[in-house]
Parts: structure tokens; sequence; C-alpha cells
């Protein structure tokens, strides 16, 4: 079902709506005088993403980003990030492996962390199925909210 949808996207318009969406956050933000700078969250296909997207955008309005389980990360990109990466995975996610994550936050560098919740699988943060899975989900989303409060509020 994901391979089928994921045929159905075209990558030109994905990039395209990302660039439209943040041209915008990035007019209303500095016309309201709040920043100009934004954090950028993805999961599983978007997590990838998230490197694609840093690594277009060289720190121009992304100072921050996470990325949940990203699949299909170019590992050529993550070389082109300007910017710190928080990765969230599980230990037993077959689609977003911890070796992959390790060697893009050595790759990234800049402050760049992977936090693996053991025993955890894919999309374990946004569809937990258990009260164990949940309390890991929550976690994990404490862990976001403070990386992109001390990477945009604090830093800003």
């Amino acid at each position: 079902m994901f391979e089928q949808w994921l045929a159905s996207q075209d990558p030109q318009r994905v990039a395209n709506d990302i660039a439209t969406s943040t041209k915008w956050l990035v007019d209303e933000f500095t016309a309201a005088g709040i920043s100009k700078k934004l954090g950028i969250i993805g999961f599983c296909f978007g997590g990838g993403r998230v490197i694609d997207i840093l690594a277009a955008d060289q720190g121009a309005c992304f100072s921050i980003a996470v990325s949940f389980y990203g699949t299909r990360m170019d590992p050529s990109a993550a070389s082109k990030v300007k910017v710190p990466v928080l990765f969230i995975s599980g230990d037993n996610d077959p689609l977003c492996p911890v070796i992959v994550l390790s060697e893009f936050e050595k790759s990234i560098g800049k402050g760049s962390r992977v936090v693996i919740f053991k025993g955890r699988g894919h999309a374990f943060a946004h569809r937990p199925g258990s009260l164990e899975e949940d309390a890991d989900a929550e976690q994990a989303f404490t862990l976001m909210r403070n990386w992109l409060h001390d990477g945009l509020a604090v830093n800003s």
C-alpha cells in the first residue's frame, strides 16, 4: 500500500509544496516580528524528506529539525545539512536502521543527536500499540518539544 502511494507522488510537487509553505511561514513570521527561522519535523517518509529539505535549504530558513524514523534518506544529502537534527527511532525498525541514523548523525554533526527506543518498531510514536509504547511515545514527543524549544526559542 505504501509503495503504491509513494509511486503516485511527484517528488518535484512535494518539494514545491514544502518550498511554498516555507516561504509563506517565513514571510508571516518576519512580518509579525516573531522569527526568521523555522523548525521542521517529519515522520516516516516525511522524516526522510526532512534531510532533503535541509540539504537544499542550507540553513536559510530552517535552524533545527526532527526526523522520526525517517525512511529512504539520501546519504549524500547529509553532508549538506547545516543545522542540528534530532533522529528518533526504535531499534526494531526495519525501515530506519540504527546504523544508518548513526552515520547520518556523524555526517551532519552540528549538535545532531540520535535517540533510539529499545524494543520499538516503526511508527511507535504516532501509533503506539501498548501502554509501554504509549509511554515511549510521550517521551519521544517530550524530547522533540524540548529540542525545538532549545533550538528555536532559546537560541533565537
